[in-house]
């Protein structure tokens, strides 16, 4: 029973095909577009899919995309769209946000996502969990699964374009991630890189505190593979962390009914 898994970011529309929606499923076919380009997905790479029996998504983007998102579902199939909210628990997750709804619902999955690969690798520990793209989310769980809190900042080109509207003679660089940077592209480059790592790194420090254990560390997002050479402390990085969890909560669900 084919099952569709699509993570809507900022910036792209992610999309994963799957032979059924079981834990750990492969993908049959993946793909991604701008969100620009959205309004082609029926005409382009999804006309040549099976017809999926389910949907699952993620959006962070806004009702506006997701309605394009369902238009191109209704062109070409007959199945409905479900999106992802945060709730007080799911799937082996406890919420400890103020408003549990108001939990941005691609770190919701990237946590669920992340606890089911924690938990297939070995026994039950904390975690952080890292989301880098237009903005960076950093997680921490407890090794009960609870959701303690966590730090949103500015991604690299929040950063970089701040600094330079807001300075005079400095402009987006092209430069290199330096230790010690003797040139202005390079102490841009590398002041955005290290101030993201110190943050990720504060948290990981806070975990330690709070829970006692080294936690089991994550990072994805479409400029993890920038952030993970510059950590001190080592990072899993997964490419397909939301889809993971998307397949968890799919599959808990369905069970559920």
């Amino acid at each position: 029973m084919p099952f569709l898994a699509v993570d809507i970011g900022n910036t792209r529309l992610k999309w994963a095909m799957y032979p059924d929606a079981a834990v750990g499923a492969e993908p049959m076919a993946t793909g991604a577009e701008f969100l620009e380009n959205i309004d082609k997905l029926a005409d382009g790479e999804w006309s040549q899919l099976p017809p999926p029996d389910r949907m699952l998504g993620c959006c962070v983007a806004g009702d506006a995309i997701k309605r394009r998102v369902e238009e191109q579902m209704e062109e070409q199939w007959i199945v409905p769209a479900h999106w992802v909210v945060a709730s007080a628990a799911e799937a082996g997750i406890v919420n400890g946000y103020d408003h549990p709804t108001r939990l941005g619902a691609d770190r919701w999955v990237g946590m669920i996502g992340a606890r089911q690969r924690m938990l297939a690798c070995g026994p039950e520990r904390p975690m952080v969990v890292v989301m880098v793209g237009t903005a960076v989310t950093v997680e921490a769980v407890d090794s009960e699964g609870r959701f303690l809190g966590g730090f949103i900042l500015p991604g690299h080109g929040i950063m970089l374009r701040a600094l330079e509207s807001g300075t005079a003679g400095l402009h987006v660089p092209t430069g290199e991630v330096r230790v010690f940077p003797t040139n202005t592209s390079d102490a841009l480059t590398s002041g955005g890189t290290f101030a993201i790592a110190g943050a990720i790194e504060r948290m990981v420090q806070h975990v330690r505190h709070r829970c006692g254990a080294e936690p089991a560390c994550y990072m994805t997002g479409g400029a993890g593979w920038k952030m993970a050479p510059h950590m001190s402390v080592a990072f899993e990085l997964l490419e397909s962390l939301i889809f993971d969890g998307l397949l968890v909560i799919a599959s808990s669900r369905a069970v559920a009914l």
